[in-house]
């Protein structure tokens, strides 16, 4: 009966996150409009932001209340999720083409943070790890051998301030004079959307985190392989949802800038909050994320070089390429 309780509190947490995060930027865009700002700049910042406030929630509640794994790991899971699945999938559905800008300027800024993520835990924790002892692969793995300190915290977040300051300067220059609504949504019902959005997405956030403790301690699951496939599944749905409705219309342009722009957002102001709050213990098993994280973006640049573009078979492959990810995960 307690299993099922928290499998029931798991999924109305996503619910709550998933609805919670579509009220907020529904609420957040009307008010931008309403203030002319230009839709450039909503979709780079008020929806980018919208659509991470979920994996925000569980990573700060997670840090939080102590389970750093989940923090770091659902960081990692949602972005080799929107990397290979989102991507992936949309592919599968309509090759993908790919702006210049994406490739120029904000996939070299996804890789480089996580290049400098690696640095900051990477070769500390492989020369701890080399010290490590357990009976087992599994309990090697599993070992802390570092963290995400609170100064990578602050610098993440110092760039990503000065990475949103760029956005924003860069948009106002190339905006656009939009036509007005005709129907603006009121004043009164936008404020409303954001509170409960709000309320929700942080409710939520604790509500998934509980459940999926809770469910990994009665299935013998480690916290580290639960952030890797439920919760980051779960905060990964309105990019997916989002990603394969563009896909289905032909509006799949936009695909691979809403997967480089939640990325960056992930580990820069997710990490970056969660690990100032507290820093986040760090073992083998999520430097191991952290590097195929590295080099799935480095196979995914590839695939966005060539002809500039994503085509189906490179979808149907970076699709195979994340279950392969994921039985990994189950076995180690």
């Amino acid at each position: 009966m307690k299993i099922l309780l928290d499998i029931l509190i798991l999924l109305v947490g996503f619910v709550a996150l998933i609805k919670g995060a579509d009220w907020f930027v529904d609420g957040s865009a009307a008010v931008a409009r309403k203030f002319r700002v230009p839709g450039v700049i909503i979709g780079l910042t008020i929806v980018a932001m919208g659509t991470s406030a979920p994996e925000l929630a569980v990573s700060t509640a997670a840090a939080i209340g102590g389970s750093n794994e989940i923090a770091i790991s659902n960081v990692a899971g949602s972005n080799l999720f929107n990397l290979l699945m989102v991507l992936g999938i949309c592919a599968i559905i309509h090759p993908v083409p790919v702006d210049e800008p994406i490739v120029k300027r904000d996939y070299p800024v996804n890789l480089g943070i996580t290049v400098l993520l690696l640095g900051f835990i990477g070769l500390p924790g492989l020369i701890v790890g080399t010290l490590v002892e357990g009976d087992t692969f599994s309990e090697a793995m599993r070992a802390q051998v570092g963290e995400v300190s609170r100064i990578f915290g602050i610098l993440a977040l110092l760039i990503f301030a000065a990475y949103i300051f760029f956005l924003v300067r860069a948009a106002k220059k190339n905006k656009t004079e939009e036509e007005p609504e005709e129907n603006p949504m009121p004043t009164w019902k936008c404020v409303v959307l954001i509170l409960v959005g709000i309320g929700c997405i942080v409710g939520g956030g604790e509500a998934v985190v509980y459940g999926a403790k809770n469910i990994a301690l009665a299935a013998g699951m480690t916290e580290t392989l639960v952030g890797l496939t439920i919760v980051a599944l779960g905060t990964s749905l309105p990019e997916l949802v989002t990603s394969i409705v563009a896909a289905r219309k032909g509006q799949t342009g936009m695909a691979v800038g809403n997967v480089i722009g939640s990325n960056i957002f992930n580990i820069l102001l997710i990490l970056g909050v969660s690990s100032t709050i507290h820093p986040i213990g760090v073992n083998l098993a999520s430097i191991c994320d952290i590097s195929y994280l590295l080099v799935v973006s480095l196979v995914v640049l590839y695939f966005c070089l060539n002809n500039r573009k994503i085509t189906r078979g490179e979808g149907i492959f970076m699709v195979l390429f994340y279950f392969a990810d994921m039985a990994f995960a189950i076995i180690r």
